[in-house]
């Protein structure tokens, strides 16, 4: 790939997000609508049909695919494409949008991750419990495995991950539109109800409904839209083998977003992620994801994430903060809508809109989603002119 066909070619003009949660009162097209009327009125758009050309959305769990899309936002005639790449797909549908806007077929689209998840009827994954070689099939049972290893192998232990926990829950109480806004200890985590060890309730991320959308435009038209607008640095999508067929893999990193993490810092031409970089958004769909995401991305050396968690690194007012909205663990995680939202989060900082929540002087912000067995990983960079 062209290290930079995309970089600062493609702008953020507009961004929407509705509420995250337990929405029974709303329906999937509801919460598009929310989500879109907020961008349209950020970007300044009042003629929707006219100046949005194409329409890229992401769901895992749609109800009439594109249809919910087309129809609550009543985009009709326009080329409405869906895609699905488990929790990389909000990720992987702005990769989209951004491809077509830097390759000069569109010049400005609108981008829709969402999804309603708890009008399913089940309340979480499969009951299957083992799949390949006797290997946990359950997300916790998995990662808890991680955890195990990486205890041993480095020292960590429930404490550590518990710290992230506390963080979380607390920018998440700064969050005017997170799932759950409740302030918790490193006791309530560590006496919480095992979910699979070492996984209590606080460990786990919050599965919600929600909805987030994007419009972009090419740079060349972003001043008629807002002078305070954001480009894209990077973007890019990564595959691994599966963990649970693959011979090498060793239960401490995760070789997807190893290779995402390169190909976006190419891409972006960072050279040195843990003091380029501003703040980052990373999937914590566990404690323990969160944990080895940083060494992942190069935020902190391998086997000394505890010690960066000790100092208070990546909370609100460290050297590089990290889920500075609660992430996936108190924003709540719509699949098809998390990699949205995290670039509503990023862009709202960027714009020096985080209320308080706001990291002091950022200019470039990463997001990151990990999905699939996980076999896939979406990162995006942004940043200020």
């Amino acid at each position: 790939m062209n290290a930079d066909a995309i970089r600062d070619k493609v702008a953020i003009v507009g961004m929407g997000c509705c509420k995250f949660g337990e929405n029974w009162d709303k329906s999937p097209e509801d919460m598009i609508v929310e989500a879109a009327f907020e961008a349209y009125e950020d970007a300044g758009i009042d003629r929707p049909q006219e100046q949005i050309e194409a329409v890229f959305c992401g769901a895992v769990y749609p109800s009439k695919g594109t249809a919910e899309v087309a129809d609550a936002l009543k985009l009709f005639g326009k080329p409405v494409s869906m895609t699905q790449n488990y929790c990389a797909t909000g990720t992987d549908a702005l990769r989209f949008g951004v491809f077509s806007i830097a390759c000069g077929l569109y010049d400005t689209v609108l981008v829709v991750g969402f999804d309603k998840p708890k009008d399913r009827g089940v309340s979480g994954p499969s009951a299957v419990t083992t799949g390949v070689r006797g290997l946990p099939m359950t997300p916790a049972g998995w990662f808890s495995l991680c955890a195990a290893r990486y205890f041993e192998t480095y020292g960590a232990g429930r404490e550590d991950l518990a710290k992230i926990a506390v963080k979380n829950h607390h920018n998440g109480t700064l969050a005017p539109k997170s799932m759950l806004k409740k302030e918790i200890t490193v006791d309530d985590v560590l006496k919480a109800p095992i979910i699979s060890w070492p996984f209590g309730l606080y460990d786990c991320c919050a599965q919600s409904d929600g909805a987030a959308v994007a419009v972009l435009t090419k740079r060349e038209l972003a001043k008629k839209f807002r002078d305070d607008y954001v480009l894209f640095k990077a973007v890019t999508i990564a595959l691994g083998p599966n963990p649970q067929a693959d011979p090498s893999f060793d239960f401490l990193r995760w070789k997807p977003t190893v290779y995402a993490a390169q190909d976006a810092y190419k891409q972006a031409g960072i050279t040195n992620p843990s003091k380029e970089l501003d703040l980052a958004q990373v999937h914590d769909c566990f404690t323990l994801t969160e944990l080895l995401t940083y060494e992942d991305l190069g935020l902190a050396e391998k086997g000394s994430a505890k010690d960066h968690i000790a100092n208070g690194t990546f909370e609100l007012t460290g050297e590089l903060p990290v889920n500075t909205d609660g992430g996936l663990k108190t924003f709540g995680h719509p699949t098809g809508a998390t990699g949205v939202r995290m670039l509503y989060e990023n862009y709202k900082q960027l714009q020096n809109k985080a209320g308080a929540r706001q990291v002091k002087n950022a200019s470039l912000a990463l997001s990151h989603n990990l999905g699939g067995a996980p076999q896939a990983c979406g990162i995006t960079i942004v940043g200020l002119p």
